[in-house]
């Protein structure tokens, strides 16, 4: 009776398809893309911006909403319903071809990166101690630093400079486009690193459960 109480109190827990790692490996996958599709692109224009930003922010709200119904428990849910709720709005309204300026992409992209780096810096720092907590600080620091990075860049700025006897300017929007794929490309790099890292509680936590598996089954033994 022991033995068999103990080989099903120690069996192990089913293993589930999404996982907080699952999440931040998605979301380094849509920033890697959108830092891709930035650099590799020779127009750095508004409307490349924001179709860029628009289809990131989207595929990203979805990552989050799947995530706070699937992944997160109840009272850890709100951070990721609220990062999704302003992504989807924001990037739906990026993606609507003839909203497509200068202003509005640093309008879009600055509120998005401050509400959902405040967002997720508060998150991170109200879990602390707990799995992905720093991943959180960080990601929510990047966001805000982004927002403060466009903040300095005048939207009309234009500088214009030669190369080989070839006119060429730089603008505002080139100064913004760039610093939205710059920070979509360390946000990827990040993430990726964080979602392929071993748990650092997995070892912990294994030991913690079988532990309380023997000793509930020395409790049935002597019983």
């Amino acid at each position: 009776m022991p033995a068999a109480s103990r080989s099903r109190t120690a069996r192990p827990a089913a293993v589930r398809p999404f996982t907080a790692r699952t999440v931040q490996l998605a979301r380094a996958l849509m920033a890697a893309v959108a830092a891709l599709m930035i650099t590799f692109s020779p127009d750095h224009s508004a409307a490349v911006g924001l179709a860029v930003f628009g289809g990131f922010a989207i595929v990203t709200s979805l990552v989050l909403i799947v995530a706070a119904i699937i992944v997160q428990g109840p009272g850890q849910r709100w951070p990721s319903v609220l990062m999704g709720a302003i992504t989807l709005v924001l990037g739906m309204a990026a993606s609507i071809p003839t909203w497509r300026t200068d202003a509005l992409f640093f309008v879009l992209v600055i509120t998005w990166a401050a509400l959902t780096g405040l967002v997720e810096l508060i998150s991170g720092i109200r879990s602390r101690g707990q799995e992905g907590s720093r991943d959180a600080i960080t990601v929510g620091g990047l966001g805000l630093l982004l927002a403060a990075l466009l903040l300095i860049v005048p939207v009309g700025f234009v500088q214009n400079y030669a190369v080989e006897g070839h006119a060429m300017s730089l603008t505002g929007i080139i100064i913004g486009v760039g610093l939205f794929g710059g920070y979509a490309a360390i946000v990827a790099v990040f993430l990726g690193i964080a979602g392929l890292a071993p748990a650092a509680t997995s070892t912990a936590t294994t030991s913690e459960t079988t532990a309380g598996a023997d000793r509930l089954a020395d409790h049935g033994g002597e019983a």
